[in-house]
């Protein structure tokens, strides 16, 4: 792997590579962008089947997070880190704040929270070295991401809607939500109290028994929910799943949900958009957790950033027009948003530099 070939690919400022011999910490730290603030993004803990593996992922969430943090609207860059390992058998304390010490070496730069693989405990060990740290309960944690994460869904879905539907109400429509763990199952809360019909699936039959005892919802099997007979297509579980054997079964108007990576490749963006299909891209519509967590740099208050997940709704309105001006699919136009905006302030501001009036020294 050509690392500095990668890294002027895509710009990324830093890589850093971790190492201690006595807690058998190996962690990769990336950092793609810092124009809007510092780079804020999780902590990944995995067993990859290479170190290329490992630093190929760690680049990768760190320019999704710059485009994700960017488009929601944060005063906050893109970054993410990795931890080579089994978080089921290879944690231990001085793991976690042995990495703790190296994000406090980046002086601000760099701004951890949960992931794949780390807890709110692994986040409080962080913090006993670093304040360069969200979702620590040592610290106040803003709790459990998912009703946010699906509040934000919904107020988008609902943007998304109104450019299908003429009107943002969900109420008469029929929605299939192809998963139903904790952040669907809050979504499809929200879409029940406003008088949606849901289709629900799962491979999980007690999630998908759940939903249906307390939505009146229709159970299907996961392989039915594409050509399922809605209005709108959720998907909140695997990525991937816009594909070529999924697009000809949809008769959804709306793509909108919460889950991550959902077009298989660029092309079927570009598939669905010629089809007349109104995706409200998944970085923008499942941003409410990512908002939520940031609030807590200001010191958390949950009406603030709850007022701050609302604005998703004007997100998706933005990327339709975007999408509309500039005649391209609506996963190019989120994008695009999102580019225009480091770029504005990129011409007044360079790199990230922690400052006495920047907002985590009343952390400290």
């Amino acid at each position: 792997m050509k690392i500095f070939e990668t890294m002027v690919r895509d710009d990324y400022e830093q890589l850093l590579f971790c190492q201690d011999e006595q807690s058998g910490l190996k962690a990769i730290i990336a950092i793609h962008d810092t124009t809007l603030g510092p780079a804020l993004g999780g902590t990944r803990m995995w067993t990859y089947d290479s170190e290329e593996a490992a630093i190929n992922d760690a680049l990768r969430l760190a320019k999704g997070m710059t485009y994700k943090n960017a488009a929601a609207g944060l005063n906050l860059g893109g970054g993410k880190a990795v931890i080579i390992g089994d978080p089921k058998k290879d944690k231990n304390e001085e793991m976690f704040r042995a990495f703790g010490r190296f994000i406090q070496g980046l002086n601000g730069r760099y701004i951890t929270a949960e992931d794949v693989g780390t807890t709110v405990e692994d986040m409080d060990l962080i913090y006993e070295e670093t304040n360069f740290v969200t979702g620590s309960s040592a610290f106040g944690s803003s709790g459990n991401p998912s009703p946010v994460t699906a509040y934000g869904c919904f107020v988008g879905m609902k943007a998304a809607v109104k450019e299908a539907f003429g009107s943002d109400s969900v109420k008469g429509k029929t929605v299939a939500v192809q998963g139903v763990g904790n952040v669907a199952f809050e979504l499809c809360r929200h879409l029940h109290e406003e008088g949606a019909r849901l289709i629900v699936t799962d491979i999980n039959k007690e999630a998908v028994k759940r939903a249906v005892e307390a939505f009146n919802a229709k159970a299907v099997d996961p392989k039915e929910i594409y050509g399922a007979e809605a209005d709108i297509f959720a998907p909140c579980a695997l990525g991937a799943i816009i594909n070529d054997q999924t697009i000809p079964k949809l008769k959804a108007k709306v793509i909108a949900g919460s889950a991550n990576n959902q077009l298989k490749e660029s092309r079927h963006g570009d598939i669905i958009y010629e089809k007349g299909i109104v995706y409200a891209p998944d970085y923008v519509l499942n941003a409410g957790g990512v908002i939520n967590v940031a609030d807590e740099l200001h010191g958390y208050n949950q009406e603030r950033a709850l007022k701050k997940v609302e604005t998703i709704y004007n997100n998706v309105e933005k990327v339709i027009n975007i999408s509309k001006r500039d005649n391209i699919p609506t996963y190019l136009a989120a994008d695009r948003m999102a580019e225009e905006r480091i770029e504005t302030l990129r011409k007044s501001r360079s790199q990230f530099l922690l400052n006495n009036k920047h907002i985590l020294y009343n952390r400290i």
